[in-house]
């Protein structure tokens, strides 16, 4: 297990996001807050205006305002994502609809990345972008693979409209060629709870372990579980320890954030970072 891992940022995202749903301003179907100024441990005022500069630039907002919440100074930025979340159904059920995480949890989530040593984020299903958006403004090279065309068009809008540049790829992450992407030290984003991503995280994670000099280094972020549970009489189970077990692949550490799907309860999604041994 990687012990050099900092949680301070996700752990105050966490009580940021609680507080938040306390507050009497949490009300639409899609509601989630940025910090109006710099408050969080690790983000810059400068980062943090690129922060609103994506949410601006995104159609699934439609409106801000401004909120105090837990003595911070806040924009809440409320929307719906129906329209993408309906067009996004129409692929295989073995890739999870659109469900965003928040913009905050993005950028944890990237910023461990970095702290972990990896050069370079590949998100699989990577929706709006906001993952490989974010993995930009720390200087990492990203790369978002997303299936659905109409997401893929989202990611190049809000990336002109802001000037954050980069790869998004409209592909199906399953028949694409990851040597294609020269990469280097990367670590790959794969989207979707262990009961719908089985299928989608089997076949990336082949494919990349059999890239000559890279596949040993690369790393991959589940989101959901790393423990078995017993969901059915039948002994049916979800989580990824049957994945991280087959693959041999070391956890590194877990970091617990905010989602879209979250808003209304105290549980947070777990994301688990996992390399290659």
């Amino acid at each position: 297990m990687y012990q050099g891992f900092d949680d301070s940022l996700a752990k105050s995202i966490v009580h940021l996001k609680r507080e938040f749903v306390k507050s009497n301003d949490h009300n639409g179907p899609l509601s989630e807050v940025l910090p109006a100024g710099a408050s969080l441990p690790d983000i810059k005022s400068s980062t943090l205006e690129y922060l609103h500069r994506f949410a601006r630039a995104n159609p699934i907002y439609l409106k801000s305002y401004s909120s105090r919440i837990s003595e911070v100074d806040c924009v809440v930025y409320e929307g719906d994502i129906n329209s993408y979340w309906l067009g996004s159904k129409k692929h295989d059920t073995s890739y999870q609809p659109f469900y965003p995480t928040w913009i905050l949890s993005a950028f944890a989530l990237a910023s461990v990345t970095k702290s972990l040593g990896f050069d370079q984020i590949v998100d699989i299903g990577s929706g709006d972008g906001r993952i490989a958006y974010c993995a930009r403004l720390l200087g990492m090279e990203a790369f978002g693979i997303e299936i659905d065309e109409d997401l893929a068009r989202l990611q190049n809008q809000i990336s002109s409209e802001t000037g954050i540049e980069y790869t998004a790829i409209r592909a199906d992450a399953t028949r694409f060629d990851y040597r294609s992407l020269a990469l280097s030290r990367p670590m790959f984003f794969i989207s979707g709870l262990p009961e719908m991503g089985e299928m989608l995280a089997n076949s990336v994670i082949r494919q990349v372990r059999s890239i000559e000099n890279i596949g040993s280094l690369a790393g991959f972020n589940l989101m959901g579980s790393h423990t078995m549970k017993p969901m059915s009489r039948d002994h049916t189970e979800s989580g990824w320890g049957g994945i991280i077990a087959s693959f041999g692949l070391e956890i590194n550490c877990t970091v617990t954030l905010p989602t879209f799907w979250t808003s209304d309860h105290r549980l947070d999604t777990p994301y688990v970072y996992t390399r290659c041994r």
